[in-house]
C-alpha cells in the first residue's frame, strides 16, 4: 500500500542562533552565519563534521564576524577539507579564505557549470549569485564515501537547484544543501538549474536510507523522504496549474505569476518568476506547451 503524500508545510520557527555553535548529532555542529534575506532566510548554515579531525562544509558568505565563528568553533583542530555543497556565493564566497586559514583543500562537484547552454537573448539571472572561478582540489563523484573529518561521509549528486548540486549522508542525517529546506521551497532558476533535474533528485533522496535532513538554511526537517514526497507534490501542482492558466490565455510568465501569486510580496514574486519560468521549460520538454523566443520576449501556448 503507498502511503498517503504529507501536506506540505514550511516551517518558519527556527531559532539559528547566528554564530553560535549547535550540536545536531555526535561529530556535527551547525554554524549560522549573519547573512539572513528574503532568500537565505536567518542565514547560511556551515557544518562542523567530525572531533578530532574536522571538515567544514559550505563556509558560507565572506563575512569577518562568521569567519570569527567559525575558527572558535574550529578551536585549533586539524581540518581536513573545506566541502561544498554548491558554489552559489552563499555557500561558498568565504571558500578560499576559510581554506588558506584552515589549510585545508576545496573539495565539491566541480566548477559552476550552467545546467544547458544559454540561449540566444538568454541571460542567466543568477549570473552575479555564482562563484565561476572556483575550482575544487578534488571533484566528488555519487556515491563515494570520503573521510571527512574523522567521520564518514556518502556524496550525493542532486542537482536541480544548480548543475553540481551535493548532498551529503552522515549516519541517518542528509546535509540537504539547498535541495530539500524546511522553511521553503527551493528556486529553481533556469539555465543556471533545471527543473527535469530537480524533479530526478527529489526522486532520488526519497529513495536513500535518510530519516532526517539538515539544510543549508532554516532547521532540521524530521521526516526528510515523507518532507521530499511534499515538495514534489508541491511542484507537480504548480506544473498543473501553469498549464492551466496557459490553457485560459495566459501568454507570458507574468501573466502566469500574476494569476498564481496575486498577492505576494515582491521578493516572493521574483523567485516565483525564475520557477516558473523553470516549469515552462519543463512542461515544453514533456510536449505540453509551445513556447517561442525572441529578442522582444517569450510567448507561450498550449501544445
Amino acid at each position: 500500500m503507498v502511503s498517503p503524500i504529507p501536506t506540505l508545510s514550511f516551517d518558519t520557527s527556527f531559532s539559528s542562533q547566528t554564530g553560535v555553535p549547535v550540536s545536531l548529532a555526535d561529530g556535527l555542529v551547525r554554524i549560522t552565519a549573519p547573512n539572513a534575506s528574503a532568500y537565505t532566510f536567518t542565514g547560511t548554515n556551515s557544518f562542523l563534521i567530525g572531533h578530532e579531525r574536522l571538515a567544514l562544509v559550505d563556509p558560507g558568505p565572506s563575512d569577518p564576524v562568521h569567519l570569527a565563528a567559525l575558527k572558535a568553533a574550529v578551536a585549533g583542530r586539524l581540518v581536513d577539507a573545506i566541502i561544498l555543497t554548491h558554489t552559489h556565493r552563499d555557500h561558498s564566497a568565504l571558500a578560499t579564505q576559510a581554506s588558506a586559514i584552515f589549510n585545508a583543500p576545496l573539495w565539491f562537484g566541480g566548477p559552476h557549470r550552467l545546467s544547458r547552454p544559454l540561449r540566444r537573448f538568454e541571460r542567466n539571472p543568477l549570473r552575479k549569485s555564482c562563484d565561476w572561478d572556483l575550482v575544487p582540489a578534488r571533484t566528488l563523484v555519487d556515491g563515494e564515501t570520503i573521510t571527512a573529518g574523522d567521520i564518514a561521509v556518502t556524496v550525493h549528486t542532486t542537482p536541480g537547484h544548480c548543475a553540481n548540486h551535493l548532498a551529503f549522508g552522515i549516519g541517518n542525517d542528509l546535509l540537504s544543501g539547498d535541495h530539500v529546506m524546511g522553511w521553503n521551497s527551493t528556486l529553481i532558476a533556469v539555465p543556471d538549474g533545471s527543473m527535469a533535474d530537480y524533479f530526478a533528485s527529489l526522486d532520488k533522496v526519497i529513495a536513500l536510507p535518510y530519516a532526517r535532513y539538515i539544510p543549508a538554511h532554516g532547521g532540521e526537517i524530521a521526516d526528510g523522504p515523507g518532507y521530499a514526497r511534499a515538495l514534489k507534490a508541491h511542484r507537480e501542482l504548480r506544473n498543473s496549474q501553469v498549464l492551466d492558466q496557459v490553457a485560459k490565455g495566459a501568454s507570458t510568465v507574468p501573466a502566469i505569476v500574476n494569476a498564481i501569486y496575486p498577492t505576494q510580496p515582491l521578493p516572493v514574486r521574483m523567485a516565483a518568476r525564475m520557477t516558473i519560468t523553470a516549469h515552462v521549460e519543463y512542461l515544453e520538454a514533456l510536449g505540453l506547451l509551445k513556447v517561442s523566443r525572441s529578442l522582444f520576449g517569450t510567448r507561450i501556448a498550449p501544445a
